[in-house]
């Protein structure tokens, strides 16, 4: 498979904020979700009170203006990664990225975007307290990053949920590391997991395509049941109740971070830290599942502006769109549930991003295939990094939600940066004080090392994923 054959599915893979928002000819009627997909982006934009800053963010100014751009990167092991003199890039939401996030050059420092903050000032200490290790300092890095006249300036960020028809692509490329008894299990087990989930994915289909009305409780009470067996849903529920917490809160804090053209990224890392101590330390999405019984009382405690009645309508409509558009192969509507042929290639013509998403999911302990998961990731990685080579994307972000999270392309060619060890004030500005001479090489840092990701200490390490 070359880059041609994977081209447009990367290229699928990404949102194109510069255009995606702006209205359009009539849709497409070749896609099913097309009416749907524009009244989603109208809904978001335009009735909601944060909507506004999906079209004009901070993010997006640094991202298409200057051609230097100034970037936050967290670490807890500086001194290892001094002593190789090499920063490795991290998987997750950014695929293959040094994780940053964006500073803004001030006449006194440079100011953090709130997500940086957020990760310098609580995340990361919490991490490094949990481990019981003091002395492992959260040590800020500052990345002047020069983009080149080539480099692209539209808004393209990959979106990870996206990501599901990618993942069974590498897989049939490389299952033949597993034995052929693994592999028939491997089928077997996400075709059960799937089987047994129709409840949960014909009602999520019965919503997205036919508009059905049904309970937010009861709706919620099966998301919940059946996440378990479908592990991405953790992930989906973690988006659609983080973007409406950034879009629909109305407190002070966040007005204040709306005016200087940032979400406020506290609200769903409260949600994750608070409400979940265990992910400091174990990332892991895929035991999103806040009790449906204590919703409200779980909003409450994130953001007292926020209706929980509104909330739970509007992720019933959101978490169902989001399943039939990133879950279900593009222009299939599986209606007919009891007719399904439960064989893996005859539901990966309907479901094949489920079963790449799950099939990403198994792999990490399935059989032997842990020992050659890295390499699955870094085959994704490679996929990522020849498509943003060709697009001249230097600095790729999060599309799923233009939350703040950038990252660094560690393969385009002749990068120009530099880096520094930064001190924090006593106002929280950041300022330079020691260049480092480290090299960002092109290759994955093995999954247990990234910061959020484990709780063994190791050597090359990284900044927190969000993913």
């Amino acid at each position: 498979m070359d880059f041609l054959d994977t081209y447009e599915e990367w290229a699928d893979a990404h949102v194109f904020f510069d255009t995606a928002l702006i209205p359009g000819p009539a849709c497409n009627p070749r896609d099913p979700l097309a009416e749907q997909t524009r009244a989603w982006e109208r809904r978001l934009t335009e009735d909601t009170p944060n909507g506004g800053l999906l079209r004009s963010n901070a993010l997006f100014d640094s991202l298409s203006g200057d051609r230097t751009l100034h970037l936050l990167h967290v670490t807890h092991a500086l001194e290892q990664i001094s002593e190789h003199g090499v920063l490795y890039p991290s998987g997750g939401c950014l695929v293959g990225s040094i994780y940053c996030a964006p500073l803004v050059a001030t006449g006194s420092g440079f100011r953090m975007h709130n997500l940086g903050a957020y990760v310098l000032d609580k995340e990361a200490p919490a991490f490094v307290t949990k481990m019981g290790a003091p002395n492992r300092i959260p040590t800020p890095l500052i990345f002047e990053v020069q983009l080149p006249a080539q480099a692209y300036r539209g808004l393209a960020g990959v979106d990870y949920l996206r990501l599901g028809s990618i993942h069974l692509q590498i897989y049939s490329r490389l299952e033949y590391l597993l034995s052929k008894a693994e592999r028939h299990r491997l089928r077997e087990t996400v075709v059960s997991r799937t089987k047994n989930s129709t409840a949960f994915l014909a009602l999520a289909t019965a919503i997205a395509y036919e508009g059905a009305r049904v309970l937010p409780e009861s709706f919620l009470r099966l998301l919940d049941e059946t996440t378990p067996r479908l592990p991405i849903l953790g992930y989906v529920y973690f988006e659609a109740l983080a973007e409406y917490l950034m879009l629909h809160s109305a407190t002070p804090q966040t007005k204040q971070y709306a005016e200087v053209g940032e979400f406020n990224n506290w609200l769903y890392k409260e949600m994750l830290f608070v409400s979940f101590p265990h992910m400091a330390g174990k990332f892991d999405l895929a035991k999103f599942r806040p009790p449906p019984g204590d919703l409200d009382a779980f909003l409450a405690r994130i953001d007292g502006s926020i209706d929980p009645a509104h909330a739970h309508a509007y992720l019933t409509d959101r978490i169902s769109y989001l399943v039939a558009a990133r879950l279900f192969t593009p222009g299939q509507i599986p209606r007919a549930w009891h007719h399904t042929r439960w064989e893996f290639d005859s539901l990966a013509s309907q479901l094949g991003p489920l079963l790449g998403h799950l099939i990403h999911r198994e792999l990490r302990t399935f059989g032997r295939y842990p020992d050659f998961y890295f390499y699955y990731d870094q085959h994704k990685a490679l996929q990522a990094w020849n498509y943003w080579n060709h697009m001249d994307i230097v600095v790729p972000f999060n599309g799923t939600f233009p939350k703040g999270e950038v990252g660094i392309n560690p393969a385009y060619p002749d990068l120009q940066y530099r880096v520094w060890r930064a001190e924090q004030d006593g106002a929280g500005r950041l300022h330079p004080a020691e260049e480092l001479a480290l090299t960002i090489a092109p290759r994955l840092v093995d999954i247990k090392y990234t910061l959020m990701r484990n709780n063994k200490w190791a050597e090359p390490a990284t900044a927190a994923s969000a993913v």
